[in-house]
Formats: C-alpha cells, structure tokens, sequence
C-alpha cells in the first residue's frame, strides 16, 4: 500500500519542475503574460498525480483555461495593487517542502530524487507559488465586500430543491474537566537526567539525534527521527517556540519542559517565520498512588456538580487543567472547529462513555489514551440527531451556500468583462476547444 501511495505521489513532485522532455513554446498569450506548454504539461502531471483529472475529454484545454484565468488574476493584481508578501510565499514554500519530506521520508531523499539541494528545491518553488498566492488574493479582493441578509438566505432556502438539502449526521456536544496527575520531583529528576544522557551522547558523536529519537521518544514524531516539519510560533507550546526560536543549527538545547512532558530540540532550518525542528520527549511516568489520587479528585468534583454547589462550566474553571477549555466551561471542539462535533470523530474511550450517556449525564472519571493519559469526567451537553438540513437548525450550511454561489457569480461576471478589454492569443491547437468561458477565442 505505501508503495502504491508513493507511486501516485511522484507525479506531484516531478510537476513542480519543467520536464526535461518536453519542447516548449507559447500556447497562449493574455496581456502581458505568457503561458507555456510546459505549463500545461505539469499541470497535468500534477492533477494526474493527485486523481483530479477532469470528466471532460479535452483535459489540457480545462488546465489552459484555469491557467489563462490565473493570469487574469495576476494582471489584475498588479492594477489593483493586492500585495503578496515575501512572508506569505515563504510560509507556503516551506510548507510544500514539508510536504514532500514526508512523502519521501527525509530531506536528504528528497535531494536525492530530484538531484538538487533542499535550497535549490525552495528557489525553484518560489515563483509559481507566488503566482497562485497572488491569484488567490485577487480573487479574494474581487469578493471581499459580498454580504447576504437573513431574507436572502431565507428565500435561497426556499427555492431549493427538498431532494437537494443536505443529510447532516448526528452531532454530540460534549464538555470536559482534565485533571492532570502529580508528578514526584524524584520522577522529574529521573526524565531529566535521561535526557542529559541523551544530550551528551549527541554532544561526543556517540549517537546521533535521529537514532536516540527512533528509539526512545514517545512522540509520534519518533519514526521521522523526532522531526516535526515547519511550524510558526503559533503552532507550538509557548515554552517550546521560545527555544525552537532562538536556536542555531545544530545545537541541542537545554532541557525543556512543556505540559506534554520533557524536551530536548535540535534546529534542522529556518524558512521565513516558520522553523523545522526536531525533538525528543520523555513523559513522567503516573504511578499507581498518584493515577488514584487524580480519579479521586475528579471523583469528588463530579460529587460537587451533582449536589448543585458547582455547576460543570464553574468547575471546568476553577479545576480543569487543559488550557484550550478551561476558560470555555470545559467544550471540546471538532476537527471543523466546530462545537457540534460528528460521531465519527468521538474516538476510544470517550466515544465508549459518550454511547452510554443521555443529554444532562455527567461520566464516571476515566483515563483516555491520547498519547499522554488524561484523567478526566464529561458532560454530553447536547445531541442534534441526524436529519435533513433545514434554516431553524442548520441556518450557518444556507448562508455559506449562499455566499458561495453569489462569489462564482461575481467572479464569472468579473472573468467576462476582463476578456472583452484584454489582449488574448491561443495556439491554433486549442482555437476550437470547449472552454467554461467564450471569450478566450477572438
């Protein structure tokens, strides 16, 4: 299967250079620029790579006009003066590198497949990733000021087909309180002096990073050799971006300790305001005595709420330790950020206390498996059984339909209106292909 997966993704890659093989010329020229057949030609590779390829027939004239309005976007940009910063183009570059070191499994792979250094990859990528930022925040430019009011969402709701409406799946609202156990100074000590160990093996050429994290870091980060590919600051635990930041490559930094456990880091580079980093994470053991002393607490404030002396956002507040719900009377949010969150994303533990659990029930404590445990107690605060979409329910689904098809309106009016005043010439190969839009044929 990996093998498979890989085989579809070499395509990708390959498209993101031009093709040695192919003898470039101009397909088309709008304005004053200038699309190529090698454009065409990776484009393909790369929606070949990916299974986009489309329904129709004539796939090269579908690529050429997405491309042809690319450049629209571009031309117009550049009148309106939309900006794509240099910070933007080096977040999104950095990101496709990432993409690619995972596919491959490692940067020096990735070198070796396309036989050019991490460096020349990035330089490559720079200018048809600033092109398609650039088109994005045009076309977002071209629609930033659409609003819809309640009466057009209500009469778009109406002339929809019922066949047309949307199933929405059971939905579950659910709050939490996480108690995070005491940890001995004598198990602190024990992680740290560990990762001493490992720091100093590192430090004398001993052993290298990636080999003490493949077999000792209990980060799913761990098979990679403890790399986490590029990250901001946001992204990251404040106590670890301030080290991550401030390191110099190849140093292996202090010890560092975050709510997830003990770190040790090690920069691999920097790319505009995001960095690659690797780690290894040790995590305190819980004891028996200590696992007790938590369950019991959580015990004694499931007690409190059932009495009435707390309700369960007072006591998410003043008790719960997870800091991304605490302050929000303890409600988990989904993938979709989303505070209704789908059944199928309710996993292992929670999902076993939640099908025992009507709407009101607050759980027994339990641990959840998460990586780290979690002691914990839960509220099912709601359930939205599965149904048709309808406005009382679901009004948020209508209006995003609704801005939806009001934003293609106005880009397909605004493409029109530019190919009347702007210089288009196609290769006689595509002057009788179908294209969406008319008027790149004069």
């Amino acid at each position: 299967m990996k093998k498979v997966v890989l085989l579809l993704f070499l395509p990708l890659l390959c498209s993101v250079f031009a093709q040695k093989n192919v003898v470039d010329k101009i397909i088309a020229v709008i304005g004053e620029e200038v699309i190529l057949k090698s454009d065409i030609e990776n484009e393909f590779l790369q929606e070949q790579g990916q299974q986009m390829i489309s329904s129709s027939g004539d796939y090269r004239a579908d690529i050429l006009e997405k491309l042809l309005i690319q450049k629209l976007l571009i031309a117009q940009a550049r009148l309106d003066s939309v900006i794509t910063t240099e910070a933007d183009v080096e977040s999104e570059v950095a990101q496709r590198i990432e993409y690619f070191v995972n596919a491959l499994g490692s940067r020096e792979r990735v070198e070796s497949y396309f036989n050019k250094s991490i460096d020349e990859i990035t330089n490559e990528l720079r200018s048809p990733t600033r092109e398609k930022l650039t088109a994005e925040n045009m076309q977002q430019h071209i629609v930033q000021n659409l609003r819809v009011t309640p009466s057009e969402v209500r009469t778009y709701y109406r002339k929809l087909s019922k066949d047309s409406l949307p199933d929405i799946p059971d939905k579950y609202e659910i709050q939490q309180i996480v108690i995070k156990p005491m940890i001995s100074d004598a198990e602190k000590e024990r992680i740290r002096g560990r990762l001493r160990e490992f720091r100093d093996q590192i430090t004398s050429k001993e052993k290298t990073f990636n080999t003490l994290a493949v077999l000792y870091s209990e980060d799913g980060s761990a098979a990679r050799g403890g790399e986490l590919g590029y990250m901001s600051k946001s992204e990251m635990v404040p106590e670890f971006a301030d080290v991550a930041f401030s390191l110099k490559s190849d140093r292996v930094s202090k010890i560092v300790e975050t709510e997830y456990g003990f770190h040790i880091i090690q920069l691999i580079d920097k790319q505009g305001e995001k960095v690659n980093v690797k780690h290894i994470l040790l995590q305190p053991k819980v004891n028996d005595t200590e696992k007790e002393e938590a369950l019991g607490r959580l015990d004694s404030i499931r007690q409190f709420i059932a009495k009435g002396d707390l309700t369960f956002e007072q006591a998410a507040y003043y008790f719960s330790t997870d800091k991304q719900t605490k302050n929000n009377g303890g409600l988990l949010v989904g993938g979709g950020l989303d505070a209704k969150i789908e059944r199928s994303e309710i996993k292992g533990e929670l999902a076993r206390q939640i099908n025992n659990m009507v709407v009101g029930d607050v759980s027994q404590p339990f641990i959840e498996k998460t990586g780290r445990d979690e002691f914990k107690i839960v509220k099912l605060k709601a359930f939205y059984k599965s149904h048709k979409a309808n406005l009382e329910e679901d009004w948020a689904i209508f209006e995003n339909m609704l801005k939806n098809e009001k934003r293609m309106t106005t880009l397909d009016k605004w493409i029109k209106e530019k190919q009347v005043d702007t210089y288009i010439s196609l290769d006689e190969a595509y002057k009788k292909a179908k294209f969406r839009y008319d008027g790149w044929i004069k």
